[in-house]
């Protein structure tokens, strides 16, 4: 049956009204300005935004705390070690390979909490770090300053045109955009006019390493992940004035990327998501900067496509931090690693320069929903700490990091997310319109116009906020506030001065209030909210229930957090805790068409809701769904399989069946890389030659050519009986013989041409000899082809505990 089939079933099964923002919504309108340079509306200063309480004043205020945990001279020691100098304290151990990246967040969350709070201790910090960036970058004599490990023998290849040393370090230039990141906020935010100084000598220090460089050379270095290289060297460019700034974000620019999504065309499964959103805000920024049709085209495309086709309701994407394809989306819901944060950090930072070249309701709608369901919820509401995955699988749960453990890249973009609520607040147009775009209890000094804005509100408990002009003055000024997605067209009530202001608005648009304020006016939003079902994209049979733009979820219990806090070790922001069998899973079951009528509020408690007479199995008729950005510390459920009562025990029959191998293969497996993906082959300390990953039936997959071998690191524990799983494709072709060794020794030869004749994926265990692990805790996996021959593909390697 065709995808269309099984949505047209869920929309006849649902009531049209019931359908969310993913689901409804088309792309935005193209226009002129989406390829007009400069912005056509501007952000206020962080200084000029202040939170009042709420969500996210508790956010920010428990974040800065949280930071002042961290030692700064652990997070300079990387820089301080490539630089030849002596380091003031010991390196933080996790993530080593990628040393330095969190300093550079950690010196943009200084920078910010500067500008949000002008914390003196935040100041001192941010100063400090600079001032030793400086001192580093004497040190190396060339402009340059980073911490990424073996630094002069890799930029010193990587100039003569030889990216071997590059390829093998785990993302040079990721990392060192954090550096250049930090160095910019420093500059833009905390006005530290040494760390300007510092950035601008770094950015020269760039512009010379790849000036020998082809073109085709530097997409050849721009096939590993380099963050925001070119938007932050398009940054520089605004900085400085200086146009050799803006040519180099543009040879930063991935074609691979850049040219399909210019003209349109959807190229990202099994793509590394968030290798891909940040190459998308550099071509936003250089669009704003220029003017540059193609990439405007881009950037516009790329989110239209990321956020209606391959986004969860919360607002996040990616599974195992690649975009699956629409064949795989059923990946949401099976694996335990959901949605990445980073994703959503630069998705918002996509989104907010969309709508500076462009300000339209949509682009406020899409960042509203992630950071309520998505950022927020990825900080715990006590000690402070982040989130890495998002797991949408029924009845699982996440791990959150602990201060100075864990430089995990999620700790870093987690640094920097909770203390810049206040930028999307408001924004302007000139000084005679100002746009509301989000309702959150803050307070506006617009320093310009000389008014305050003051927004009261408790939303989303209460669906309504209250905005007070405080001015000396009379001023005229055309107020635009959001006729949010989710209140529905003709709604949406205003009242000045308890007055009723009559208007007629439709969903996603901005509502204008031309008006001569006086001190003391005040306008009230009220903003009717309602239960919808969203479909998860591909996957219509699973459902999550949205209260406004509020996902609501349940926990489900507390059985086997393992990991909960995690510890320093290498794979723990991931949460291992057992996957629990999804047929058992609470499902809505209904054979009423009015399934939102069933979702009922809790009398006395605002944002709680019960759905007794929808929820099957029995045991769980009680639960309680409340907002997902509240659930913490408990396995929880976010998207329900959904059935009528003649099919459920057929329905769970099936998913029993399905599962069962994968969650026997699960509870055994002790490690796990999956070839070709570059997360889990980073974590394994890939190693190759002649060596290639590739895609086949939507599974990927990693093989080597003769001369050529690869091989991974996996964790074994000596005292259980260990076997290796290998997953090959059944019916492979020409000449695939291969020898496995384990720390240089032949476990076996293989060669799975003519073995099996199947047209489907078949595995295969070798049993690990005891004395070959004894007094280990890792061994190194090598696949070595005779002469000749190709080793692979190789699609799943796991470490199995066996009877």
């Amino acid at each position: 049956m065709t995808r269309n089939i099984y949505l047209l079933i869920i929309i006849v099964m649902l009531s049209c009204d019931m359908i969310g923002l993913w689901a409804q919504e088309g792309p935005p309108p193209v226009t002129e300005k989406d390829y007009a340079a400069g912005p056509v509306v501007q952000s206020f200063p962080l200084q000029q935004v202040q939170l009042l309480d709420g969500p996210f004043k508790h956010a920010q205020d428990l974040n800065l705390e949280h930071l002042l945990q961290y030692n700064v001279d652990r997070l300079m020691a990387p820089f301080f070690k490539e630089a030849g100098l002596t380091p003031k304290a010991e390196l933080y151990p996790n993530w080593t390979g990628l040393d330095g990246h969190v300093g550079g967040h950690y010196l943009s969350a200084m920078a910010i909490y500067v500008a949000t709070t002008g914390n003196q201790e935040c100041r001192r910090r941010m100063d400090t770090m600079v001032a030793q960036m400086a001192q580093c970058q004497e040190a190396h004599g060339n402009g340059y300053v980073g911490g990424v490990p073996n630094s002069r023998a890799i930029w010193e290849q990587v100039a003569k045109g030889n990216f071997r040393l590059l390829h093998r370090a785990w993302v040079p230039w990721y990392n060192l955009h954090k550096t250049f990141a930090g160095l910019r906020d420093a500059w833009l935010y905390g006005h530290n006019s040494q760390a300007r100084k510092v950035l601008i000598k770094l950015s020269d220090w760039c512009e010379t390493v790849v000036a020998n460089l082809s073109d085709e050379q530097m997409q050849r270095m721009l096939d590993q992940e380099h963050g925001g290289m070119n938007e932050v060297l398009a940054d520089i460019n605004k900085i400085t004035g200086d146009p050799k700034f803006l040519a180099l974000a543009k040879r930063f620019s991935h074609r691979q990327l850049l040219d399909p999504m210019s003209e349109g065309r959807d190229m990202l499964d099994n793509k590394h998501a968030n290798t891909q959103v940040p190459k998308a805000v550099g071509f936003q920024r250089i669009a704003e900067i220029d003017g540059d049709p193609r990439y405007a085209r881009a950037a516009k495309f790329f989110w239209e496509t990321v956020v209606h086709n391959r986004s969860l309701a919360f607002g996040g994407n990616s599974r195992r931090e690649h975009f699956p394809s629409a064949d795989a989306c059923i990946e949401f819901v099976e694996e335990r690693e959901g949605p990445e944060s980073c994703n959503t950090y630069n998705m918002l930072k996509l989104t907010k320069g969309l709508h500076r070249m462009n300000p339209l309701a949509a682009y406020a709608d899409y960042y509203e929903r992630a950071l309520y369901n998505h950022i927020l919820s990825t900080q715990h509401p006590e000690h402070g700490g982040y989130v890495y995955f998002t797991p949408a699988r029924p009845r699982h749960y996440r791990v959150y990091s602990a201060s100075n453990q864990g430089m995990w890249c999620c700790v870093g973009s987690g640094m920097e997310n909770h203390g810049k609520y206040g930028e999307f607040i408001y924004s302007h147009q000139g000084s005679n319109t100002l746009y509301v775009n989000l309702f959150i209890a803050s307070e506006l000094n617009w320093q310009g116009k000389g008014i305050r804005v003051r927004q009261e509100t408790s939303f989303p408990d209460e669906a309504k906020t209250r905005l007070t002009m405080l001015t000396d003055q009379p001023t005229r000024l055309a107020l635009k506030v959001r006729h949010p997605q989710w209140v529905r067209a003709g709604s949406l009530t205003l009242k000045l001065n308890d007055k009723t202001w009559q208007t007629t608005s439709r969903s996603s648009s901005y509502i204008e209030i031309d008006h001569t304020w006086r001190d003391g006016d005040s306008l009230e939003v009220i903003l009717p909210m309602h239960t919808t079902l969203e479909p998860m994209p591909n996957v219509p049979d699973y459902m999550a229930v949205l209260h406004g733009p509020i996902v609501l979820a349940a926990k489900t219990g507390t059985e086997d957090l393992q990991g909960l806090i995690a510890d320093d070790s290498r794979w723990a922001h991931i949460a291992h805790g057992e996957l629990l069998p999804l047929e058992e899973a609470p499902m809505f079951v209904s054979d009423d068409d009015s399934v939102t009528d069933q979702i009922t509020s809790v009398a006395g408690q605002p944002m709680h809701f019960q759905a007794r007479s929808l929820i099957q199995p029995a045991a769980y008729q009680n639960l309680t769904l409340e907002p997902f950005y509240r659930i913490h510390d408990a396995r929880y459920i976010m998207y329900w399989r959904t059935a009528k009562s003649q099919t459920y025990r057929d329905i769970q029959a099936a998913i029993k069946q399905a599962q069962e191998e994968k969650l026997r293969l699960d509870r055994s497996t002790l490690d796990r890389v999956i070839p070709g993906e570059q997360q889990p082959e980073a974590d394994h300390n890939l190693q190759h030659e002649r060596s290639e990953s590739g895609i086949y039936r939507n599974r990927s997959l990693r093989h080597a050519k003769s001369p050529g071998w690869f091989s991974y690191d996996l964790r074994i524990d000596p005292n259980k009986s260990l076997a290796l799983y290998v997953l090959y494709w059944g019916n492979e072709r020409g000449s695939r013989t291969v020898d496995i060794l384990v720390d240089g020794q032949r476990l076996a030869t293989e060669n799975p041409v003519d073995q099996w004749n199947r047209d489907d994926f078949v595995a295969t265990q070798y049993p690990l000899p005891a004395d070959w692990l004894s007094g280990k805790t890792k061994i190194t996996v090598c696949f070595n082809p005779h002469r000749g021959h190709t080793a692979g593909g190789i699609f799943d390697l796991r470490i199995l505990e066996v009877e």
